[in-house]
């Protein structure tokens, strides 16, 4: 209202290389939740995990090439060499985002989650971003965040961390009930945890380093009790057949 004539454009960018893409404002309310098309000069497209480039309606790490992509990280070779891969002229390099996209027809790109976010469960690959974006249309749920919780049979299974809005704990029967309506069989969360709040970095996101780190810590505390019961019983049945 105080800026009627002002158009809006939905960005992404990363510090590596800067905005890179753009939604068109006339296209705001016919591809909601796209971050558009690249940028006048840059190129921005997807690959497989071979590095080959994907046609539309296929989800892949998405790749930038211009002018604007950075030389490299301070000091850390390493992370550099994962980051960039040389690109098509000499001496040029192409930014490997780590970020998964998916584009429509026309080309338009929509973010689906970080590469190292994806959670593999049996033999499926689950964006926990579309999980958490179910999971927060429910009105009794203030935060969520989606992790693969390391599992034997499954690989990994679906386990959400949910902040309930004030002092009540939502159903999980309700919880299970909304999500298979919604979400593939395979992204369905196995279990779920409530909790006060949700652990931060610096910068206000939710620390999901940090939640994985405990999940895999509490996954090995499991499988560990798991194994000193079964060598008790074990024990126990020599003296049983006495």
């Amino acid at each position: 209202k105080l800026f009627p004539t002002t158009e809006i454009y939905s960005m992404y960018g990363q510090t590596e290389c800067k905005r890179c893409t753009y939604l068109p404002p006339e296209q705001l309310k016919t591809r909601p939740g796209s971050v558009g098309i690249a940028i006048p000069g840059t190129q921005a497209f997807l690959v497989d995990e071979t590095g080959a480039r994907l046609p539309a309606g296929r989800e892949g790490e998405l790749v930038i090439r211009g002018a604007h992509v950075m030389k490299g990280y301070w000091n850390n070779p390493t992370a550099t060499e994962k980051a960039l891969k040389p690109g098509p002229l000499p001496g040029e390099n192409q930014l490997h985002t780590g970020d998964l996209f998916r584009t429509d027809d026309e080309g338009f790109l929509y973010f689906v989650g970080r590469k190292d976010d994806i959670i593999k469960s049996r033999g499926e690959k689950v964006a926990p971003k579309e999980v958490e974006a179910v999971l927060h249309e429910i009105p009794e749920i203030n935060e969520a965040v989606v992790l693969g919780r390391p599992d034997p049979v499954l690989g990994e299974a679906v386990h959400a961390i949910i902040v309930p809005k004030g002092d009540a704990k939502p159903d999980e029967r309700q919880l299970l009930r909304y999500c298979r309506q919604r979400l593939e069989d395979f992204a369905v969360p196995a279990s779920f945890e409530f909790r006060a709040e949700l652990p931060k970095t610096a910068n206000g996101k939710v620390d999901r380093k940090l939640l994985t780190e405990m999940l895999r810590a509490e996954a090995e505390a499991e499988a560990e009790a798991a194994h000193e019961t079964k060598q008790d019983k074990t024990a126990a049945m020599p003296e049983m057949n006495r």
